[in-house]
């Protein structure tokens, strides 16, 4: 099989023969650390544990290519955010830290025979299965994960050539996270806007087909609940010509009430930029618009007579508490709300797995059992990012779950806990992988 490493060049080149041979002198004395995944979890990993002298990291792939939902999550529009891979790149380069891409663990190498080659393993494979909705007619034919339009319009591997069916004016995003933000802000982004980012060809080609006017965002709750940050929604709200619509009499009564409401900044800042935009939609002449429903709980899902998406069946919810912004009971009436619709997009969150059975793993939260990134009863592996806390949260909060699992490790070690002899090494590996 072939395994990648474009980090290999730049190693070669910023080492001399010197410090090779001290590395070479050095490594028998080292503990060697495997990182199975290269997003941000496993790199912000592996930046903390290099900075021990005393350990040597091999981060392993399934994709060619590293850098995980940076590189592959991340709307073609926020190029900043892509920055970061700078300071991975970095880390890949380090003298001590080895990639390897195009392996899959589970598959291509077991996890029994990492154990043997390594004194740790860290999981931080991220969670790369869909949340369902669980209703009938989910099965139609344009109804999406979200992943599914993510990788679409960032040219993941997995969904090269992907078609999406954009023949339609309404399309409605099931969830109201800062996914379902990106999917309704990509559908409908200015083409020229997309025309300098690095969108995968064959989303720009057929977004420029696309006869979308209209994008639905539907949640259960209200809009004090919401998990999308103000930062998305406010960059949605500045969609050239596009307005932000709320149609729902619950919510604008809500809405209406703002100067009565107790609210902690964020979500003061976030229900205010809601209201204003609600008190301008009617003044705003624009040929598309980001409709925001809630109190919605999807019911049905009803195609046409070739099997496409037609319409969608809602429950309406009631909120206990409408005031408050934290959870309050939510209680599904028999209320019915019907939304006409030729796609659906459902962005009700993520889902990890166990890779292997040796590895535990709760699957009510989506979660590896563990204690400060430490797997429980499974000695020599740990776990970082979304296996460790679940699939929420951003790329500050992974950088900080990250650093608290490799500073577990190195304590770890420092405790001896990982002074196990090793049976294999890294070339044992390397042969059984080049045999596949």
């Amino acid at each position: 099989m072939l395994i990648t490493n474009i980090f290999s060049s730049f190693w070669r080149k910023q080492y001399n023969i010197t410090s090779l041979k001290r590395f070479a002198c050095a490594a028998s004395e080292r503990k060697r650390i495997c990182i199975i995944g290269s997003g941000p979890a496993g790199f912000y990993t592996a930046q903390h544990l290099l900075k021990e002298d005393h350990t040597e990291v091999d981060i392993f792939e399934k994709l060619p290519v590293p850098f995980g939902l940076i590189r592959y999550g991340v709307a073609p529009d926020h190029p900043e955010i892509k920055n970061v891979t700078r300071l991975f790149t970095n880390i890949g380069m380090h003298e001590r830290c080895k990639f390897y891409g195009n392996v899959n663990v589970g598959k291509d190498v077991m996890m029994s025979d990492l154990l043997q080659s390594y004194h740790a393993i860290v999981l931080a494979y991220g969670a790369s299965y869909d949340k369902e909705m669980n209703i009938p007619g989910e099965n139609s034919k344009n109804v999406l994960p979200a992943r599914h339009i993510v990788g679409w319009y960032t040219g993941h591997p997995d969904f090269v050539g992907e078609q999406i069916d954009l023949d339609t004016e309404v399309a409605t995003v099931v969830g109201q996270g800062n996914v379902a933000i990106d999917v309704a802000r990509m559908l409908l982004q200015d083409l020229n806007k997309l025309k300098s980012t690095d969108i995968s060809e064959c989303a720009y080609e057929t977004l420029k087909k696309s006869r979308l006017k209209r994008v639905i965002i539907v949640g259960r709750r209200g809009p004090l609940q919401v998990s999308f940050t103000i930062k998305e929604f406010r960059e949605l709200s500045k969609l050239p010509n596009c307005r932000i619509e709320v149609q729902d009499s619950t919510v604008t009564k809500l809405f209406d009430s703002v100067h009565e409401l107790d609210l902690e900044r964020p979500y003061k800042r976030m229900f205010e930029l809601m209201v204003d935009l609600y008190k301008r939609q009617s003044s705003i002449e624009v040929e598309k618009c980001v409709e925001l429903k809630y109190f919605r709980t999807p019911k049905e899902i009803i195609s046409d007579k070739n099997g496409k998406v037609e319409k969608m069946v809602f429950k309406v919810n009631e909120l206990e508490d409408l005031l408050s912004a934290k959870s309050s009971k939510l209680t599904v009436t028999e209320k019915e709300d019907i939304t006409n619709c030729g796609l659906v997009v459902r962005s009700i969150g993520y889902k990890g797995f166990p890779i292997e059975p040796i590895i535990p793993f709760d699957h009510a939260k989506c979660v590896i059992p563990n204690k400060r990134g430490k797997v429980i009863d499974r000695e020599g592996l740990y776990c970082s990012g979304w296996l460790k806390s679940g699939p929420v949260g951003v790329i500050v909060s992974t950088m900080s779950g990250s650093y608290g699992t490799a500073t577990k490790l190195l304590e770890d070690i420092e405790n001896g806990e990982l002074s196990r002899n090793l049976s294999r090494g890294r070339d044992d590996i390397l042969d059984l992988l080049k045999k596949k």
